[in-house]
């Protein structure tokens, strides 16, 4: 099993490096220490990903209540716009969320920003499944049997980008990519105890 060690710098990514991923589905077993235990599964991550670790980018400062100082919260941003470390895996490749709650944009399942969910929100102490499918352009998931989400990296009609830690829309992410977990703040403890892959027929993409 694994359980998610989040760092008081800033997020984290864990990168999946033997192999990428084209059409296939992901069998992905988690449960949050709380519902909004933040954490995601990240697919179809382009290939600059396996350089990142030479340069992680900014790193959160905090003060006494636990909280980013506003001086490390303008070099994390610059980070994000300069994509680097787990930023980069934000801006060129898709983020299926973990954490509960928030909006339909946000929610468990959701393709992070760009596709809702429609699942229920996700219990602290709750073990739930997810089913994310790789066809060709687009991504599904399902959240224990009951399909949730859709999105078509294809389509240009997709949701503008809100905020600084949003996906920026322009990269065009591969096809075929690596997959990553994601960590997020101190506190956010998220236990998968599958994670599971399996390639899909030659001919379903649609």
């Amino acid at each position: 099993m694994l359980r998610t060690d989040c760092d008081p710098k800033g997020l984290g990514l864990l990168v999946y490096k033997k192999e990428r991923l084209g059409n296939c589905q992901l069998r992905v077993v988690f449960k949050p220490k709380e519902a909004k235990s933040n954490s995601g599964v990240y697919v179809r991550i382009a290939d600059g990903i396996l350089d990142q670790v030479k340069q992680p980018g900014a790193a959160f400062e905090r003060d006494a209540a636990g909280q980013p100082t506003e001086e490390s919260m303008k070099e994390m941003q610059a980070s994000s716009e300069r994509e680097e470390g787990p930023w980069y895996a934000v801006h060129n490749g898709y983020e299926v969320q973990i954490a509960g709650g928030g909006d339909p944009l946000h929610g468990t399942g959701s393709i992070y920003s760009l596709a809702n969910s429609s699942g229920t929100a996700t219990k602290a102490g709750e073990w739930r499944t997810m089913i994310i499918t790789l066809a060709g352009e687009k991504i599904s998931v399902e959240l224990d049997g009951k399909a949730t989400t859709m999105f078509d990296s294809a389509s240009s009609n997709h949701p503008p980008r809100k905020i600084w830690h949003e996906p920026k829309r322009e990269p065009k992410r591969p096809v075929k990519g690596y997959l990553g977990l994601q960590t997020h703040d101190p506190g956010d403890v998220v236990w998968y105890k599958e994670i599971s892959v399996r390639p899909l027929p030659s001919g379903t993409e649609k």
